[in-house]
C-alpha cells in the first residue's frame, strides 16, 4: 500500500452496545469526526448501526435479509441508498461492496496481520483497516481519494468479521484478476 493520505484512530467502548468513536489521527487538527453506534437484536445478532458525524449527514447501516454475515446496506437519513455489501459464500472471506459506480472488495490482509484491505477493481488497495479482535482500538489508513461514507461502511463490515481477519488472507492479486473476481457470477 502507498503512504496513507488519511489516517483515523478508532476507540471502541461497550460490550453489548458497542460505540466506535472515530477521530482524525493525521492532519493539522486531530479531533473527533463522529461515532458509529452498533445495535443488536434478539440473540445478539447485529441488526443495524448508525453513523453520527460531528458535522454532516447521519447514515444508517442495516442488515439485509439473508444468512450471510457481510450482507448490509448503507442509507442516508432521507432514505437514499448509498451502497450495499454481499458475501458470495460462507467459505470465502471476501466481501463485495456495491456503490453504484464500481464494485469494491474487502479482503483480509496478507500475512499474519489482523486487518482488512479495501480494494478497487483496477487500481488495487484503497484503504486498510488495522484492528485486532481483542483490542479496544483500531486504525483506518486511506491511501486514495475515497468518500468517507464508504470508509465508515468498510470499517463497520470489517468490525463485524474481525475474528476472520486473524487468519492470513490471499496474496495481492494483479489488477486484471481483481476486476474479474469482483463481478457477480452471472455477469
Amino acid at each position: 500500500m502507498a503512504d496513507p493520505t488519511g489516517s483515523y484512530a478508532v476507540r471502541i467502548s461497550g460490550l453489548w452496545k458497542r460505540v466506535h468513536e472515530v477521530s482524525d489521527a493525521s492532519g493539522p487538527s486531530p479531533g473527533p469526526i463522529g461515532r458509529l453506534s452498533v445495535h443488536r437484536g434478539r440473540g445478539g445478532v447485529v441488526r443495524k448501526a448508525r453513523w453520527s458525524p460531528e458535522r454532516g449527514e447521519v447514515l444508517e447501516l442495516r442488515r439485509d435479509p439473508g444468512l450471510l454475515r457481510g450482507q448490509f446496506s448503507l442509507w442516508t437519513e432521507a432514505r437514499e441508498w448509498l451502497g450495499s455489501s454481499l458475501r458470495w459464500s460462507l467459505l470465502r472471506r471476501e466481501i463485495v461492496l456495491h456503490t453504484g459506480s464500481r464494485p469494491l472488495r474487502l479482503v483480509p490482509l496478507p500475512g499474519f496481520r489482523c486487518g482488512w484491505a479495501l480494494q478497487a477493481p483496477k487500481t488495487g488497495e484503497m484503504a486498510r483497516i488495522l484492528a485486532s479482535p481483542w483490542s479496544r482500538r483500531a486504525r483506518i489508513e486511506v491511501s486514495r481519494k475515497l468518500d468517507f461514507e464508504l470508509v465508515v461502511f468498510a470499517y463497520f463490515l470489517a468490525s463485524q468479521v474481525a475474528l476472520e481477519g486473524f487468519w492470513p488472507g490471499p496474496p495481492p492479486q494483479p489488477a486484471s484478476e481483481v476486476a474479474s473476481s469482483a463481478r457477480p457470477a452471472g455477469s
